[in-house]
């Protein structure tokens, strides 16, 4: 079997040090440019493809980033087999951004409850001394979390964090996310629109929340308290809203849910009442995970950007590593409306 090429097949072909070509790998200085040649002639005259170990001796880079997600949420959605796609996204887009970089992204999961959540952290940090790290909701707004990283110096960028604080913040502009589904019911007529909430641990279900009351009161329509079900982002809670909006003398005739789950938990209600969506009910949800299409109808549904989020969380870091000052503090990423059968004229 044919070995393979290592640093220092490369070095002896270029004749020159291991330090030297970890340095023209890395594109560091202080190489002249016929020994920058040189060796770049022995990488593509021997096919050498850098590992993380070469790349990291060139001392200033460890050539990772490490991206956190809640550990309940991820393994319970794995379990159940609910269809969902935000890891798969999430992973899409910050591994692909960093191979263009020539970067390795690393996914570990904490648990955000977990008395020892900072010791969690700090462990994975030491093994695998990341050059930036990704938070994701809820662990996005964990001040727990987000003091450690400060503390350690580590650039780090959240995503979905509505709230202001350190790091890069990045976002789909949630709020106006709320309101863009609510006035897609709005302009189809409807004024009874009932709305599901999302966790209170997120930050971004307020802002979503937020975005539902704006719309209404830009119409001129009063904010009915009881058209607010207060969900979790989970079927079970997205059922007990809907039975309780069922259960009004003037049930809505529209209805915003903060996820796919929920939006699904609503539609599953209404067909077990002998009614149907749109006909009854004009169905808006959140994620547009790939369930969502086969759905009977299928739902309409704002489309989350989560990879074009992860990818640029990735670029800021890199960028920030490689002594970019001039970074934005916070970038929206464009969100979109998925619209389909779930929704028709009131």
């Amino acid at each position: 079997m044919r070995r393979p090429v290592t640093i220092k097949h490369v070095a002896a072909e270029a004749g020159v040090s291991l330090q030297t070509v970890s340095r023209v790998i890395n594109n560091g200085p202080n190489v002249r440019p016929e020994v920058r040649e040189r060796v770049n002639e022995a990488v593509a005259k021997l096919g050498y493809v850098p590992s993380i170990a070469a790349q990291r001796m060139g001392g200033s880079r460890s050539w990772l980033l490490l991206a956190l997600n809640d550990r309940d949420r991820t393994i319970e959605g794995w379990r159940l087999g609910e269809g969902t796609d935000w890891v798969d996204k999430m992973l899409m887009g910050g591994m692909l951004e960093c191979a263009e970089h020539g970067y390795r992204m690393i996914f570990e999961l904490v648990d955000t409850h977990s008395n020892h959540v900072e010791r969690e952290v700090r462990a994975a940090i030491s093994a695998l001394h990341p050059d930036g790290v990704i938070l994701t909701p809820p662990h996005s707004d964990n001040p727990l979390i987000i003091d450690l990283l400060v503390q350690l110096g580590l650039p780090f960028a959240r995503i979905g964090s509505v709230v202001d604080g350190p790091g890069f913040a990045i976002t789909m502009d949630d709020r106006a996310a709320g309101k863009a589904a609510t006035d897609h019911l709005l302009d189809l007529g409807h004024t009874r629109i009932g709305f599901i909430t999302g966790s209170d641990e997120w930050a971004i279900s307020g802002a979503r929340l937020d975005g539902y009351k704006q719309a209404m009161t830009e119409r001129g329509l009063a904010i009915d308290e009881a058209l607010i079900g207060r969900g979790d982002f989970s079927f079970e809670s997205g059922t007990a809203a809907m039975e309780a909006f069922c259960e009004l003398a003037e049930p809505p005739t529209a209805l915003v849910a903060s996820n796919d789950q929920m939006g699904l938990a609503a539609l599953r209600v209404i067909n077990s009442r002998g009614l149907k969506s749109p006909e009854n009910l004009a169905i808006v949800s959140f994620d547009d995970t790939p369930i969502v299409k086969f759905s009977h109808p299928p739902l309409t549904a704002i489309v989350q950007p989560i990879a074009a989020m992860t990818a640029e969380a990735s670029r800021l870091l890199i960028r920030a590593k490689a002594g970019d000052a001039d970074l934005p503090d916070a970038v929206v990423v464009p969100f979109g409306l998925a619209i389909r059968d779930s929704t028709r004229r009131a």
